[in-house]
């Protein structure tokens, strides 16, 4: 007599119930635990970003506004989005009811939309502040006279906006780069089915919103600065 391999189902009170996706003990606890430092990571350097810029006044510049706002759609993306896509990825069945699953799906599309339109703004702002810079310094930087005042201000002006261009170029380039694997996923998920790559693809665009701050970082003389003088507590004392 032929064996048929036993099938756990979500619910026991029969077959219509969705299928559990069968991982080993050792594997589930460490994608979770792997998933759960990404959130945890995110939301701290986002939260860094939006104290640096928010709290010195040095700071407030156009681009950086740009990139306050899109610090806090990221950091949306770390404290509610990943956690909630951790349990609908790992768990094959979802126990939070209609509301929460619709709820889900808008705060997912709300901060994905946020990214990707302060992604276009930011574009624009390097736009002209790279090929218009004597508009960009005379109506959109805010201390566009000042540094118009002396032509050694205006180059290094110039200077500080081709640098920044680099950088936010990097920022809309890793955007694209975390969602194109997301977007072939879904052409090829019948091939992958429960592979663990289906997993972190599922991911990579989340992902991006622990990339950015990290760019920041690694690019951004004035982000180590002020991370340093949060971190030690020191941001008190100005």
């Amino acid at each position: 007599m032929e064996k048929h391999e036993d099938i756990q189902y979500c619910f026991q009170d029969g077959n219509s119930s969705c299928r559990k996706v069968l991982l080993s003990t050792s594997i589930y606890i460490t994608l979770y635990i792997f998933f759960s430092l990404i959130s945890a990571v995110t939301v701290f350097l986002n939260v860094l970003v939006i104290i640096s810029i928010s709290h010195f006044k040095q700071l407030h510049t156009p681009t950086n506004l740009l990139i306050l706002s899109l610090a806090v759609s990221d950091l949306l993306v770390g404290l509610i989005v990943i956690p909630v896509m951790t349990v609908a990825i790992m768990e094959s069945c979802w126990g939070f009811g209609e509301y929460f699953c619709v709820f889900h799906f808008f705060i997912t599309f709300l901060c994905t939309t946020l990214s990707l339109g302060n992604l276009v703004l930011i574009s624009i702002d390097r736009y002209f502040a790279v090929c218009d810079p004597l508009l960009y310094h005379s109506k959109i930087t805010i201390t566009g006279k000042a540094a118009s005042v002396s032509g050694v201000k205006t180059v290094q002006a110039n200077k500080s906006e081709r640098k920044a261009t680099k950088t936010l170029s990097i920022v809309v380039f890793t955007y694209f780069i975390c969602w194109i694997p997301t977007l072939l996923i879904y052409f090829f998920s019948s091939v992958l089915g429960d592979h663990l790559i289906s997993y972190f693809t599922s991911y990579l665009p989340l992902v991006n919103s622990l990339i950015n701050p990290i760019i920041y970082a690694l690019f951004y003389p004035w982000f180590k600065v002020t991370a340093k003088l949060i971190l030690t507590l020191k941001i008190r004392r100005l």
